[in-house]
């Protein structure tokens, strides 16, 4: 086993060796434009990034025609978002807006800055375990709704939000229906038709693809979704996303959806194995040890747990040779405790004191249990010293 273990994998994830291998000739031998049709250098790259294209709408169950690429998750959460209120008020449907307080960043504040612009957003509060109640969604909606964004599994504790159950409620009262999957991706079935979305957003970088990468599904099937463009110029991406393609990052994202497709059910079913194994330890070991999100419902590869009488910042930091954190890594450098544990009931002090672990493809149960005993025995050594002031 090498130090430092590396168990932060909803951060980030690394290339897997196949993505990075269908990479390289796009840097050197196949580096054309794919905008340049003139020539066999641009035609050879239309070709890839459309072949990469395909593979996304095959892990997605969508068709090619559906699939945006964008430089990442935040960017296609921002065209979905500001994309679908800007054009449906425009034509008259509305300005109300629904979305719940657990949210990503990424989304958040999007829509705080529709707020700003004269929109109405119902934010729905969630239970103990981070699940939104369809109950709620359906008391929110209103003639004027437009929208319902919800996202599929949570980023921190790993909940999975009756998203289905969502989407019929929102479609019922003719509003479109967008979900953040960056999470979901690779770890749980992932299928437009069986979630009824309009607009899903994801990023390459969360199931080993390459960063500055991303996508947004834009349905065009049975119900077919206009939106405002988010960059103007060039006409790419259907006028939507204007902008050179990123060639070697379409390719890498379409070879981890390939292998996201082939592998997910085995990979899940080994991460929950390995992610039980942890918790079990640490519940063993560590007394008041808490364990947040829904024990039932909840990604394979996550484990969330609050540890009382320990200084969270203190207990990472101590951590030197295991890369664990706290939360959301989009919120590192932002003060106070996470806004997820606070919308399920944790006080500062719980919130304070959270560890978020992330399991992968190349976790293994030695690192499982040395994560277990270097947690216990750093936990032990911190609660011993604040004893003593």
């Amino acid at each position: 086993m090498k130090l430092p273990i590396y168990l932060d994998y909803h951060a980030t994830t690394p290339c897997d060796p196949r993505v990075v291998e269908a990479m390289l000739p796009c840097f050197r031998e196949r580096f054309g434009n794919p905008s340049s049709r003139s020539h066999s250098f641009g035609r050879e790259a239309e070709e890839m990034v459309e072949r990469g294209r395909k593979q996304v709408a095959t892990l997605l169950g969508a068709s090619s025609e559906e699939i945006v690429f964008t430089s990442c998750a935040t960017e296609a959460n921002n065209l979905a978002l500001k994309g679908a209120a800007c054009a449906r008020r425009a034509a008259g449907a509305g300005d109300h807006i629904v979305s719940s307080r657990i949210e990503h960043k990424s989304v958040l504040e999007p829509l705080s800055t529709l707020e700003e612009e004269g929109f109405h957003v119902t934010w729905l509060e969630v239970d103990e375990k981070g699940r939104v109640d369809p109950a709620d969604v359906a008391d929110a909606m209103t003639d004027g709704t437009i929208l319902v964004s919800l996202m599929l599994a949570n980023n921190e504790i790993g909940t999975i939000e009756p998203l289905a159950e969502v989407a019929a409620i929102a479609h019922q009262a003719g509003a479109w229906v967008h979900t953040d999957a960056v999470q979901a991706l690779g770890k749980i079935p992932v299928r437009v038709d069986e979630l009824d979305v309009d607009l899903l957003a994801l990023s390459g970088h969360k199931f080993y693809g390459p960063k500055g990468i991303g996508a947004l599904y834009v349905r065009r099937r049975s119900r077919r979704m206009k939106l405002a463009p988010s960059l103007c110029g060039g006409g790419q991406e259907r006028g939507l996303r204007s902008g050179t393609h990123n060639v070697p990052g379409i390719v890498g994202l379409g070879v981890a959806a390939e292998v996201a497709e082939e592998e997910r059910v085995a990979e899940s079913a080994r991460l929950a194995v390995l992610r039980d194994r942890l918790q079990e330890g640490l519940e063993r070991e560590i007394e008041d040890l808490i364990v947040n999100g829904d024990p039932d419902c909840r990604l394979p590869n996550n484990l969330n747990v609050s540890i009382p009488y320990v200084d969270g910042e203190a207990l990472l930091l101590s951590l030197e040779d295991i890369a664990v954190s706290s939360g959301s890594a989009c919120r590192s450098s932002a003060p106070g405790g996470s806004h997820v544990m606070k919308a399920i009931g944790r006080d500062d002090d719980l919130a304070r004191s959270t560890i978020r672990f992330g399991l992968g493809r190349w976790t293994t149960e030695e690192e499982i249990d040395y994560a277990i005993g270097r947690v216990t025995e750093t936990v032990a050594r911190l609660r011993s010293m604040s004893s003593l002031t």
